[in-house]
């Protein structure tokens, strides 16, 4: 397979040539937007431990993932899927697209990260935050809050992962507009942040490996994207980059796994399931990928200092999350029919 293969028609190949096989083993085929250096990471680990499983894995936004086995549920071709907001995992599970599954860890996570009929369980915890190339902007400048990134100063230097295939920017604009209904009863408040930030949008990015390159070479200054993966950046690549957590508070999203439903392969995505989610995996997705676990049952001590970080100075953001269940896809498709670039050159 073609690792991380983008977009779906490179997608569609890559499965194909997989399902052959070729050399025997049982191919798990998973979906995930985790990127391609935690997964590696993880196949290497399981093959070592599972010679009979080649592991497979397709690299795409969250919502491209939901769209996909939503285009393939007569036919599923993915076994497990690996990473978005439980809130996609959520309308999935409500659509027939997932498999209920307890694994042996589910009393270790609170309600909250988990569903209710065992159809996803969550494995981080993610919070939005503001970013910034640190060579441009220092840390005294950088925007503090939402609505300092929405300033005309910024005009022209802030750069969004396109925010319809993405599980983290749908969460901030999904945020932002329940922010809008929760201060004022009405969307409008939120629709004039966004039709501001879209005024200051130099690009929508196609995906996180552009943002990055982009952020890093000032492209664009500031972005608004999770935690874990623009400190993972700045951890492993050294690209000048900081964070903050915004003053008012922030989304902080439960990040899930879930069975595909119909899946040919269920007892080796169990397995992969519950090799991914041990203390030690955990603990390694923390110290060596910035994740925050959803387990509660790991040692504090364990975690590196972002993820303390993380747990001790960020502010989450209250959100009514049957509102967004109801209302985002809705939201999103009147953003890039109406909103998405409207505002360039005013």
């Amino acid at each position: 397979m073609k690792r991380g293969a983008r977009p779906f028609a490179l997608a569609s190949l890559a499965l194909l040539a997989a399902c052959s096989g070729g050399d025997g083993r049982t191919v798990l085929t998973i979906y995930s937007p985790h990127g391609k250096d935690l997964l590696e990471y993880y196949e290497k680990g399981f093959e070592a431990t599972h010679p009979t499983i080649d592991v497979q894995w397709v690299d795409m936004g969250s919502q491209e993932v939901l769209d996909r086995l939503r285009a393939e549920k007569a036919n599923p071709q993915a076994d497990l899927w690996f990473g978005a907001p439980s809130e996609i995992f959520g309308r999935a599970a409500t659509e027939g697209l997932l498999d209920p599954y307890t694994p042996t860890w589910a009393d270790k996570v609170p309600a909250e990260a988990k569903d209710a009929q065992a159809r996803w369980f969550g494995t981080y915890m993610t919070p939005e935050v503001i970013a910034y190339n640190t060579q441009a902007v220092s840390a005294a400048d950088a925007p503090k809050d939402w609505d300092e990134v929405i300033d005309p100063k910024w005009k022209g230097k802030v750069l969004i992962r396109n925010p319809v295939e993405s599980g983290t920017m749908r969460a901030i604009f999904g945020a932002i507009l329940a922010r809008s209904i929760a201060r004022t009863g009405s969307t409008a408040q939120g629709w004039d942040w966004l039709r501001k930030l879209d005024a200051n949008t130099k690009e929508y990015v196609l995906n996180p490996a552009l943002l990055y390159q982009k952020l890093g070479r000032q492209e664009g200054v500031i972005t608004l994207y999770n935690m874990p993966d623009i400190a993972t950046l700045e951890a492993r690549t050294k690209t000048p980059v900081g964070f903050v957590f915004p003053a008012s508070g922030t989304p902080l999203l439960v990040d899930a796994i879930a069975l595909v439903h119909g899946s040919r392969r269920q007892a080796a995505a169990k397995q992969f399931y519950e090799y991914v989610t041990t203390p030690a995996a955990f603990t390694d997705a923390a110290v060596k990928f910035l994740r925050i676990p959803a387990r509660t049952d790991l040692p504090v001590d364990s975690l590196p200092e972002p993820v303390r970080r993380a747990r001790t100075e960020l502010k989450a953001m209250p959100v009514d999350a049957k509102l967004l269940a109801d209302s985002l896809d809705t939201w999103m498709k009147f953003w890039d029919s109406s909103i998405r670039n409207s505002q360039r050159g005013k």
